[in-house]
């Protein structure tokens, strides 16, 4: 937890401290005098004074503030003629608004540096890879196959799992993958729903480890020198080309996986090589199953105590093969197939130290996020893939400084987007995030890779200025709105539109924050 909160700290502190700096340079520029300036609110921790400005550093890390001098225009009347040349509300408009407008200019500026700094790095870059697509999915009939690995979507590269975000887009037109170390170009005219919703339905990419039933374990191989531990099962499973014999090699009885910079790896024994000739070429898996070997996720881990399976019998080491005479090929199969399953018993089909029995239970139903599931209380011993990254080489001091500025406005356009199909509801208000979401997305990224880190970085940095400059009284963008109803009017708006509109401001900014910190309590708690 001391760890989170850290991290929290250092991916929140410098957004917050280039807004309230914008603010404070563009305040001492036209020579407004700044009274404090807080990294954070509430009881200050610690303060220094320098000149006419406390700096300090206070208690909540949830955002900062400039307290400048003459700052209420509702008192604008009661300050002395020989401070007024210091005073906020005696500057001119144009002076106003960029103090105003410095934060969120900020904000946008030091999300082009920060893409800057990682361009001309190089950057550390998880591959956004498509899971196991079925042929019934309607991304397999578009070209797209179980492994491929995003580049570019519509034309904009993709550099992180928010550029696949493109739920509400009326036609995905194009999309490049990687596939087999080469780029494929697919036109795939499907909807921006659908391909959100086949993307995010796809399982998990499964290592290639099989299991005899006997609670052995084999990685599987195309070749007979060594395991590709990139290839996946469901590659294998899915392959166009026709698959005549697979090398296995046996897995040493307490080998862990172990997690790298690539895949899950198991530890081989020596001299276990073995070969085995598919009876169907263009059906790996099932011709395996014909052999005695099933994938290794279909295999009991553990099982849960006084759970359905428990009192059934079921024990590590069993292979569940079938509900109700329908045959698995993964634990994905096996979770849909339970909570298709009628009312009462399901039947299971198990491989249990080499002998196949039928075992009858009544899955526990459980009301999760108002949707009832079934459990039968068992976990997996599936072996599944994990993050592979890769690094891109350094554009070099001069192109990094022309490529970050279109990606830059890229994530301002995306993010005003997405902003606008919120407000729409095209997309769910559900997805909108308080501190709880951005602190899990901060250490998850922080634990990714520090490239992917400082790119959510600048992203977050971008959604800060964008919100801020909402026409919401209380926000930066109300005091523009404000300044813009001057020019209208030729005059300041009235002491009592000025106070029912920070009302109302407030009482929406609570309501925001309120349903935020709503949806960071279910979806975590």
């Amino acid at each position: 937890m001391l760890e989170q909160i850290l991290i929290f700290i250092i991916f929140l502190g410098p957004l917050v401290f280039f807004h309230e700096l914008g603010h404070f340079l563009f305040a001492r520029l036209f020579g407004v005098r700044v009274e404090v300036f807080s990294i954070g609110f509430g009881p200050k921790l610690l303060k220094y004074k320098m000149g006419d400005t406390e700096y300090a550093w206070s208690l909540i890390p949830l955002g900062g503030y400039v307290k400048m001098f003459g700052d209420n225009p509702l008192t604008k009347d009661e300050i002395p003629d020989e401070d007024r040349p210091h005073s906020f509300t005696h500057k001119n408009k144009w002076q106003r608004f960029w103090i105003v407008m410095g934060g969120p200019l900020a904000n946008f500026v030091l999300a082009y540096f920060i893409f800057y700094a990682l361009l001309v790095s190089g950057e550390r870059i998880p591959e956004i890879r498509i899971g196991v697509i079925e042929k019934t999915n309607v991304l397999y009939s578009k070209g797209l196959r179980s492994g491929d690995v995003i580049k570019e979507v519509n034309g904009v590269p993709v550099y992180n799992p928010s550029d696949v975000v493109v739920e509400g887009q009326d036609e995905i037109k194009g999309i490049v993958v990687s596939r087999s170390g080469k780029d494929v170009a697919i036109a795939s005219s499907v909807s921006g729903e659908n391909f959100q919703e086949s993307f995010a339905k796809s399982p998990l990419m499964r290592s290639p480890v099989i299991t005899n039933g006997k609670n052995e374990r084999f990685a599987v191989s195309l070749t007979e020198d060594k395991v590709d531990w990139n290839l996946s099962l469901d590659q294998i499973q899915h392959s166009e080309n026709p698959i005549s014999k697979l090398t296995l090699f046996k897995v040493k009885k307490d080998a862990t996986a172990k997690k790298g910079d690539a895949y899950a790896t198991l530890e081989l024994e020596e001299n276990s090589k073995s070969t085995i000739i598919l009876s169907d070429p263009t059906k790996a898996l099932e011709s395996l199953k014909e052999a005695g070997f099933y994938p290794i996720d279909l295999m009991i881990k553990s099982v849960n105590m006084k759970s359905p399976s428990d009192e059934a019998g079921l024990k590590g080491g069993n292979v569940i093969i079938g509900v109700d005479g329908k045959k698995l090929n993964s634990f994905y199969d096996l979770r849909n197939a339970i909570d298709k399953a009628n009312e009462g018993a399901v039947n299971l089909q198990i491989i249990d130290n080499g002998v196949e029995r039928n075992v009858s239970l009544t899955p526990q139903v459980k009301t999760i996020k108002k949707k009832k599931i079934k459990l039968i209380g068992v976990y997996s011993a599936g072996v599944f893939q994990g993050i592979r990254f890769y690094n891109t080489n350094s554009r070099g001091f001069l192109n990094s400084f022309y490529l970050a500025f279109p990606r830059t406005w890229e994530s301002i356009l995306k993010t005003v987007d997405g902003f606008k199909k919120l407000i729409t509801a095209e997309v769910s208000a559900k997805n909108i995030g308080g501190p709880l979401a951005i602190g899990k997305v901060a250490t998850d990224s922080f634990n990714t890779s520090f490239s992917y880190f400082f790119q959510l970085m600048a992203l977050i940095s971008i959604n800060l200025g964008i919100i801020n400059l909402f026409p919401i009284p209380v926000l930066d963008g109300g005091h523009i709105m404000f300044i813009f109803l001057e020019v209208l009017n030729r005059g300041p708006v009235s002491r009592r539109k000025m106070e029912i509109a920070q009302q109302f401001g407030l009482s929406l900014l609570l309501m925001l924050m309120v349903g935020a910190l709503y949806n960071d309590v279910v979806r975590f708690f």
